[in-house]
């Protein structure tokens, strides 16, 4: 019972801080910046709702889970790419090659985890148990996909030292916790199997609501601007490194262009 409690807790925590974000992005203008995390938002917001309002074993929560949920895998896949169009938004070549590599490896991945599940499909199992079987899987290839993706950014911002607005670098980093924790949670669900499924919402809410909460606080329009560079930073350092980087783009756009 006190699971119970804590989970709706979280559930309403994340609720309030979805719409709050919501509002000040509208509100702030930068809803025009970030108009597919904006959008998922819009869509979060009665998506978390009728969740609350409807029995987890009843066929209308079962038809209404199986109708959204593809709708928020599009939505991770369009928010994590206008992220990365806003990192490398003057980089367009390694930004194609990037893309390009992020769908083939969430292909891959979504195709390894959906066979992993033939050998446990046998004519006897409930068709509805199949699909959420299923759904589970595609959640796990495509959330595990984008998480790897969204470190790999993180990796290569910090070997090429580019230089960011605040907000897309709180963007990507809280962005990169919320899909670690969806990735672990659903990873922890397959190893530990459904006798922690509360324990493990109960987490990944909190991790949900945490997250939130600090789109909130975080993300405004003073944090747009692009800091000048840093006094203890060699500037012909700082060159050789974006020289190479540039170097890596304009090779990636002419391959692109032949």
């Amino acid at each position: 019972m006190l699971g119970i409690s804590f989970l709706r807790f979280f559930e309403i925590v994340a609720l309030l801080g979805c719409g709050l974000t919501a509002l000040k992005l509208f509100y702030s203008g930068l809803y025009l910046r970030y108009r597919f995390f904006f959008a998922y938002l819009v869509f979060l917001l009665p998506n978390s709702l009728w969740p609350l309002f409807l029995d987890t074993r009843s066929r209308a929560y079962f038809h209404l889970w199986t109708w959204t949920q593809p709708l928020e895998w599009l939505f991770y896949l369009a928010v994590v790419l206008e992220l990365y169009r806003l990192v490398l938004e003057s980089n367009r070549g390694i930004y194609t090659l990037g893309k390009w590599l992020m769908y083939l490896g969430m292909a891959v991945a979504v195709a390894v985890s959906v066979l992993s599940l033939v050998p446990h499909f046998n004519p006897a199992m409930p068709q509805q148990s199949r699909t959420m079987a299923s759904y589970y899987a595609i959640h796990r290839g495509v959330t595990s996909s984008l998480a790897l993706f969204l470190f790999l950014m993180v990796i290569l911002l910090g070997f090429y030292s580019v230089r960011l607005s605040r907000n897309v670098i709180v963007h990507t980093v809280i962005y990169t916790i919320f899909f670690l924790s969806n990735t672990l949670a659903v990873l922890a669900r397959n190893l530990f199997g459904m006798g922690l499924a509360q324990a493990t919402n109960t987490v990944l809410t909190a991790f949900s609501a945490a997250c939130m909460l600090a789109w909130f606080f975080l993300l405004n329009p003073a944090g747009e601007k692009v800091p000048a560079l840093a006094a203890d930073v060699d500037p012909a350092h700082e060159g050789k490194i974006l020289y190479h980087l540039e170097s890596l783009n304009s090779t990636l756009l002419k391959i692109a262009q032949k």
